[in-house]
């Protein structure tokens, strides 16, 4: 197996469980009635970043097992772009932790921030969600090439619509796109070959 192979492979398994480790950590961080600031807040928001960039990856390689299709190629090219978005938007709440000395520091600090014309829809409400429904159009054209299960698109889906109910259930829903995404990480290294973007 090349290396590019095993590194798309763990990719795969790694971004989900790094989400899940953000989840878990971010319930932990709220145990005390607020998050952040703190190691906690931190340590949550660096394992989400190092997700996204792991998610990078993946839709490159599903992208790849699509076909390379024009729809493959916009489905992977808006989920990258919300990955971007979020990875600015979590880097932004870092700052935010290591300058404030308490909890309500910070949300003056956000207030300052989210009130610069276009950063709201930039960086939090608009151009993150690229990356959730890139990611789930990219699986569903997948299921519809026979390449994953049917049901793999419904985990996925399960996994995007599970924080809007309540974040608390961000972990629950990284074990829904862990399973979707474990059966995707053995078709790479069944299938590798260098990556032409």
């Amino acid at each position: 197996m090349s290396e590019t192979s095993l590194n798309s492979r763990v990719a795969f398994v790694a971004a989900p469980l790094l989400v899940l480790a953000y989840g878990v950590i971010r319930i932990l961080d709220g145990l005390d009635g607020s998050r952040g600031p703190g190691l906690a807040w931190t340590t949550g928001h660096l394992a989400f970043v190092a997700a996204m960039l792991l998610f990078v990856s993946t839709f490159v390689q599903m992208r790849r097992m699509a076909g390379r299709t024009t729809l493959s190629t916009v489905s992977a090219t808006a989920g990258i772009l919300g990955i971007a978005a979020l990875i600015t938007q979590f880097t932004i709440d870092m700052v935010v932790g290591f300058m404030s000395p308490d909890h309500a520091h910070m949300g003056e600090l956000f207030e300052r921030i989210q009130s610069v014309p276009g950063v709201l829809i930039l960086v939090y409400t608009g151009v993150p969600l690229l990356f959730y429904v890139g990611q789930l159009a990219i699986v569903v054209q997948l299921a519809a090439q026979g390449r994953v299960k049917a049901w793999t698109p419904l985990l996925v889906l399960l996994d995007l619509v599970l924080p809007l109910v309540d974040k608390d259930l961000i972990p629950i829903g990284a074990l829904c796109l862990l399973a979707s995404f474990a059966p995707l990480a053995g078709q790479v290294s069944r299938t590798a070959r260098p990556v032409s973007v």
